[in-house]
């Protein structure tokens, strides 16, 4: 083969606000084709490694200004965050998410079928002190833990169960607590917070609930489980005793 022939191309070269035409051989535009491509994937390779580094920047910062899951700090965003408040007499902090807009008869009145709320219990008020509710309430974990449930059954019969994650180790992410029982809730030594949805269904009315008890309860559940003593059971009613 011999020497390739030159081509003649019209291009158009800009140069400010002027535009000309400009005769370049098909070698010469191959040459500096090839450089300017060589120029731009340099830049495009610079570009890239200043955008890698940005990026890299950006996420430490947003690691040191988001509180750590787990944390005291975390514990305060969520409660900011959801809107919580202090549950009189319960204790904890209760959020209302809404209630469904199907509604079921019971005994005469009309109930939505469910509502649901986000609640916390934090090292500060570690303790959901024991109540008795009519509808069936399911908790969810949603983030930290675990938490330890106390529930009586109206057979006499009590149980422990832990909301956590660690499956391995007996504990459940979702508790289901039967209407018509008592419950206390207790958080975990170490834990920082535990942030729970519930759902109860029918929904939560302010009348069919009951908060506190006395001696006579204490005596039905003492040595119902091997955990249920005088003393513990005392501390799970805590601030609502009832004396006679």
């Amino acid at each position: 083969m011999g020497r390739p022939r030159p081509v003649a191309i019209v291009h158009l070269l800009c140069n400010g606000d002027s535009v000309s035409l400009c005769y370049t051989s098909g070698i010469d535009l191959f040459s500096k084709f090839s450089f300017f491509s060589f120029a731009i994937l340099a830049g495009m390779k610079s570009l890239l490694v200043v955008v890698v580094v940005a990026m890299a920047i950006g996420g430490v910062i947003s690691l040191r200004a988001a509180p750590q899951a787990g944390s005291d700090a975390r514990a305060r965003e969520l409660i900011q965050t959801l809107h919580l408040t202090v549950l009189p007499k319960e204790s904890g902090y209760l959020g209302i998410i809404g209630r469904s807009a199907q509604m079921v008869t019971v005994d005469g009145r009309a109930l939505a079928v469910q509502s649901q709320n986000y609640y916390m219990l934090t090292r500060d008020r570690p303790i959901n002190y024991l109540h008795w509710l009519v509808p069936d309430d399911t908790h969810i974990l949603i983030e930290g833990g675990p938490v330890d449930y106390f529930i009586f059954h109206p057979d006499g019969r009590a149980e422990k169960v832990t909301l956590g994650l660690d499956l391995a180790a007996g504990q459940r992410p979702v508790v289901a607590v039967p209407g018509g029982c008592w419950k206390a809730l207790r958080l975990r030594d170490g834990a920082s917070y535990a942030l729970m949805a519930n759902a109860l269904s029918p929904e939560f009315t302010p009348d069919r609930v009951k908060i506190g008890a006395g001696p006579d309860w204490v005596k039905r559940f003492t040595g119902s489980a091997p955990w249920a003593t005088p003393q513990a059971l005392r501390e799970l009613i805590g601030p609502n005793w009832m004396p006679k």
